[in-house]
């Protein structure tokens, strides 16, 4: 294989997908979001410097690194960026499409004089509260299918002038992604999202949810309001299922039992369900719906299973901050950790959707795959290959992006590499 004729496309494709994240910006910060977006895929790192040494540029390297800097503190890149990418991939969302909203964090270990670090909880060292930023992204996918499709990437701390609360900044995701895509998909939720200030407006604008109970609201069953805990403890579970889950690489095995019963929220009279899930921990797993549910073991386990799906999800967002380095991000101010989420949303989109299946199995060949760091037993493990493959091409092979005019009335670019 020619993997020099490849490089060479794959430039020519990410310079067209720039151009399209570029509309409504200015020359400068259209050429910057093409370098940026190379850069990282080449680099796998967000550092402005690993960046721009990917360039084969004859300035010198801290001129670009001060270019790149004044292109990253426009505040119109971030939703510029995100509305390209969701006019893109609006017609790939329907009605039973999973939007799954995870909150994360990024830990700054030694950083003392970023803008308005907070007090994260990371999630990687059992809870501790650490120096860092909060983050929310949405990527959607179908129940039966691995491919995924990056919509949302924020990043947010308490300590800052313009934050309001935590929700808000959910609602924020929810509104953005639901806009473009019509109310489409079903939003999936961790306990985070049990909170009436999200249930109020998913349901006033008729979006359909499942969200994991936290256990101590109440419920109304049969006219009466009770705790949701006690609901799910004497819920009927008829119903039987072995399940796995992958946690740092390794299979969790858990043997449950599941129903499920009719319930309403006390201030609204909107039908709602409870699927209650019990013998993965110690406590039941109660998920609250807003979909229809049948008494049939196949309605009720398509609940669950969209739940669990979320789980695959979770390595993904480990993909991104481990493949790209985010966690050793060095840019200081605020607004410009906030426009390299964006960017490291534009960079997934493109290894998750704008490369076509023909593309991925084409960089997975040969030594490409062997070289790539393989994560076994993570079902989306290509795209960790992927990371490394595209890199790989880039460093064996490099050479300067193309300049290229998007024809402006053609604005859903098709993407083919030959």
């Amino acid at each position: 294989m020619n993997f020099s004729l490849l490089a060479t496309k794959l430039r020519n494709k990410i310079t067209k997908f720039s151009g399209i994240l570029s509309v409504n910006l200015d020359k400068t910060a259209g050429r910057f979001i093409k370098e940026a977006l190379y850069g990282i895929l080449a680099s796998q790192s967000v550092m402005l410097t690993e960046i721009g040494r990917q360039l084969e540029s004859k300035v010198s390297l801290k001129k670009i690194e001060e270019r790149f800097s004044r292109q990253l503190i426009k505040p119109q890149l971030w939703k510029n960026i995100h509305q390209q990418v969701l006019s893109l991939a609006k017609d790939k969302i329907h009605a039973d499409t999973l939007l799954i909203l995870d909150l994360g964090d990024i830990h700054k270990k030694y950083a003392e004089k970023m803008e308005y670090m907070a007090k994260v909880r990371d999630g990687s060292e059992q809870g501790e509260i650490v120096d860092g930023y909060w983050t929310n992204q949405v990527i959607a996918t179908e129940l039966d299918s691995n491919e995924l499709i990056p919509l949302y990437s924020a990043l947010y701390s308490q300590e800052s002038p313009d934050f309001i609360s935590e929700n808000q900044q959910i609602n924020q995701a929810i509104n953005c992604v639901s806009k473009q895509t019509g109310n489409q998909g079903t939003w999936v939720i961790d306990r985070g999202g049990d909170r009436d200030k999200i249930y109020e407006p998913l349901l006033r604008n008729e979006r359909q949810f499942i969200i994991r109970l936290v256990g101590s609201r109440h419920l109304i069953y049969r006219g009466s309001p009770i705790k949701a805990l006690w609901l799910a403890y004497t819920c009927p579970c008829p119903y039987e299922e072995t399940i796995v889950k992958l946690k740092d690489g390794k299979e969790m095995i858990f043997h449950i039992n599941y129903g499920f019963i009719p319930v309403k929220l006390p201030w609204s009279d909107t039908p709602l369900n409870l699927v209650v899930v019990k013998g993965y921990g110690n406590k039941p797993m109660m998920l609250l719906t807003s979909l229809s549910v049948k008494k049939s073991k196949r309605s009720i386990k398509r609940i669950i299973r969209s739940y669990i799906k979320r789980w695959s999800i979770e390595e993904t967002i480990r993909f991104i901050k481990q493949t790209y380095d985010l966690e050793n991000i060095r840019v200081l101010k605020y607004i410009r950790l906030q426009n390299m989420m964006a960017l490291l949303l534009a960079v997934f989109y493109f290894i998750a959707v704008v490369l076509d299946q023909t593309n991925k199995l084409t960089i997975l060949t040969g030594h490409i795959l062997r070289s790539a760091k393989r994560v076994f037993g993570i079902p989306d493990f290509k795209y960790y290959a992927l990371g490394d493959g595209i890199s790989n091409i880039f460093k064996r092979n490099p050479g300067k992006l193309f300049d290229y005019c998007r024809n402006k009335a053609d604005p859903q670019l098709k993407f083919i590499l030959y």
